[in-house]
């Protein structure tokens, strides 16, 4: 199985037309998901060939989701358009959103994920500025590289893009079932809790690695649920341990004040839950590594 997505999702793309939609349209058809169309008012009713796969343009996602059954969409929105691109997809009542552009005011993030909230949550958020979701083998929603790693039996959930690609890539001799990039900006929709809940409740994930960083509080909510709800190992990793206090370091949401939000704060919490974290992701992997062997 795949948490959230699978070899049967339907995706369409908002931005799809643009070029870092474009792009990475062709790069998730290439991967075998299953891209069935996009989004852009201004181009609604033409097509746009990728290497002999023409798609749909549509008006909007109810539309594409009434011609086309889609129940995923990837929003590659421009930062001053994201909002409203979510508020649309919430409205349709998609099932999945992975927003994936980078830059989107926090207060527009917080205004459409309340917006989901008051709407009844139909949409599941992942992001913003995020790598989105990959179900190895299945399919890949997002800019994660389909080619570093197999399907398996790892779930992965973490806030770092280039992180979740090196985890991808160190355990690639065992795989995983689903990895979900959650984004690093204070104000994010899927959060840790979300995933780690997922993949406990899914019967093909053996075991899950939690990448958290520096900042907030996240990480030591996540190590409160995995204490009481969490049964399959966990293995974690902190990034930040060398950062220093009182500065803001790669996303929006990494910045630590005093103790609050370090890196040791958050393990010494994890390892509390019984996670054992790693100290650099390879040491993380290689923990992984063998708590899959002694399975």
């Amino acid at each position: 199985m795949a948490v959230w997505l699978t070899e049967s999702s339907k995706v369409i793309v908002q931005g799809m037309t643009g070029a870092e939609g474009s792009k990475h349209t062709r790069r998730m058809l290439a991967a075998g998901t299953d891209v069935v169309g996009g989004v852009n008012p201004r181009k609604a009713g033409q097509q746009v060939d990728f290497d002999g796969t023409k798609l749909p343009v549509f008006a909007s996602v109810a539309e594409a989701m009434e011609q086309t059954g889609a129940d995923t969409t990837v929003i590659f929105v421009p930062p001053a358009g994201t909002k409203s691109a979510a508020v649309e997809a919430i409205d349709a009542q998609i099932p999945l959103a992975v927003v994936i552009t980078e830059g989107v005011p926090v207060h527009d993030t917080a205004a459409f994920w309340a917006h989901a909230q008051a709407t009844g949550n139909k949409t599941r958020i992942i992001g913003p500025n995020c790598p989105g979701i990959a179900s190895p083998g299945k399919s890949n929603a997002g800019i994660i590289p389909a080619d570093i790693t197999g399907p398996g039996k790892i779930g992965l959930v973490s806030k770092s893009g280039t992180l979740t690609y090196q985890m991808m890539y160190e355990l690639r001799d065992i795989g995983f079932s689903t990895c979900i990039g959650i984004g690093g900006d204070p104000v994010i929709g899927t959060t840790h809790i979300d995933a780690l809940a997922a993949f406990e409740a899914d019967p093909e994930t053996a075991a899950i690695v939690m990448i958290g960083e520096i900042g907030g509080d996240a990480e030591e909510r996540a190590a409160d649920f995995i204490k009481s709800n969490v049964r399959k190992p966990v293995v974690g990793y902190i990034a930040g341990f060398t950062a220093p206090p009182g500065k803001t370091m790669g996303h929006a949401g990494a910045i630590i004040s005093g103790s609050a939000g370090t890196a040791d704060a958050k393990k010494l919490a994890l390892e509390a839950a019984g996670v054992r974290v790693g100290k650099t992701p390879t040491e993380t992997a290689n923990l992984m590594r063998d708590l899959v062997n002694a399975l």
